[in-house]
């Protein structure tokens, strides 16, 4: 990339990110509680993202996949954002009080069920679980990444083999620990709440959002004449078929946790539903199987939409907007019982923790070529072609 190009983009990404975190900074002198409860939705965005970009670029190097050749790159920068979540994981390691129940001593004397749970959901423990998640994701991510950068110089199938050798294990550290997170981040805001299919009711929302970033990231550097030849309208294509496939399967792992909760009728299981359908709360619910599976479904369900620029790009921002707005949903009923209470801090958080983490994806650019030049299936990524 050029250096003057580069340097416009990284110094609107840190505008960007200066701008936000200074608004962070007010919000957090104001409304200290209203901070932590906005700062959550927009930290479990970028975490569940780079989680997703984890576990696609390792499926990428186990499946020896061709087509994905000249994107990779993009994919294993925004992978590379996961591991800087540990610091982004700070202001929630000092905000525990303002946002998870179970660390008031009055709810925990009230409920049992609670009580039973605090050597687990306990102050020490949370952090010290979540630094071990970081550190588990930063040890593969750092692995895979050296050895894709790696081959750009010595285009030698031996790097292959060692990212591929990682991501056997990294398949399962990805959703197992992905889980293990997910309950911690997100489940434990009900503590008496369970679902042993949550882990991947984030996970999945995270996939399908990391598709979406990279179809928007490979379709602004095409109107800027880059990678213009490098990312053919054949990619487009396969990038359209992730969409899909990723919105599909978001649908299914949705509706078997609505459908288990619904047909086993057990008061533990079904309150999470239940608070998510009281007051202007009930909209959102009902809306969600539209927004998130029938309109993109069925919009990209043809061919030709998924080679056309214009509808997967679109398709790509619609993902991204409604993954906030579930994730919303996931979060703030906790807080706010009859309705959503939208506040500033609420898109100021996530500028914040968004820009941070593209500054760290942009800087890769610098670093390193923009796609892997020396994987051997490099020429054959150029001219794949869909069936």
């Amino acid at each position: 990339m050029e250096a003057s190009r580069w340097a416009t983009g990284r110094n609107v990404l840190m505008f960007a990110a200066l701008a936000s975190i200074l608004l962070c900074v007010v919000g957090y002198i104001n409304t200290p509680e209203r901070f932590f409860q906005s700062y959550l939705v927009a930290f479990a965005f970028v975490a569940a993202t780079g989680l997703g970009a984890f576990f696609f670029v390792m499926v990428q190097f186990l499946t020896g996949s061709a087509w994905s050749v000249t994107v990779r790159r993009i994919m294993e920068n925004i992978m590379f954002t996961l591991p800087f979540g540990a610091l982004l994981f700070i202001p929630i390691a000092f905000g525990l009080k303002h946002i998870y129940p179970w660390m008031d001593p009055a709810v925990i004397a009230e409920n049992p069920a609670i009580k039973a749970k605090t050597g687990f959901l306990s102050h020490d423990a949370f952090i010290l679980r979540a630094y071990i998640y970081f550190a588990v994701w930063s040890l593969w991510i750092f692995s895979i990444y050296r050895q894709s950068t790696k081959q750009d110089t010595e285009k030698s199938k031996q790097q292959m083999y060692v990212a591929s050798r990682w991501s056997a294990p990294g398949l399962f550290l990805a959703v197992v620990v992905g889980t293990l997170a997910a309950y911690d981040w997100l489940m434990s805001l009900e503590p008496t709440w369970y679902s042993t299919i949550f882990g991947l009711y984030i996970l999945s929302g995270g996939a399908l959002t990391f598709f979406s970033i990279v179809t928007l990231v490979a379709l602004g550097f095409r109107r800027a004449g880059v990678l213009k030849h490098a990312i053919t309208k054949e990619h487009y294509h396969d990038l359209g078929k992730w969409l899909f496939a990723m919105t599909a399967f978001y649908t299914y792992i949705a509706f078997s946790q609505y459908l288990l909760i619904w047909y086993a009728n057990i008061p533990e299981e079904t309150q999470w539903y239940r608070h998510r359908v009281v007051g202007s709360w009930f909209p959102i619910a009902i809306a969600m199987p539209f927004i998130r599976f029938i309109i993109p479904f069925f919009t990209l369900l043809c061919r030709p939409a998924k080679r056309s620029l214009n509808v997967i790009g679109l398709i790509a921002v619609w993902s991204i907007v409604v993954e906030i707005v579930d994730l919303y949903w996931i979060v703030m009923p906790v807080y706010y019982k009859n309705g959503p209470q939208l506040h500033w801090l609420d898109f100021a958080t996530l500028a914040a923790t968004v820009s941070i983490c593209g500054l760290i994806f942009w800087s890769r650019f610098k670093k390193h070529k923009m796609v892997p030049v020396g994987d051997l299936r490099f020429e054959q990524s150029l001219y794949f072609e869909n069936a």
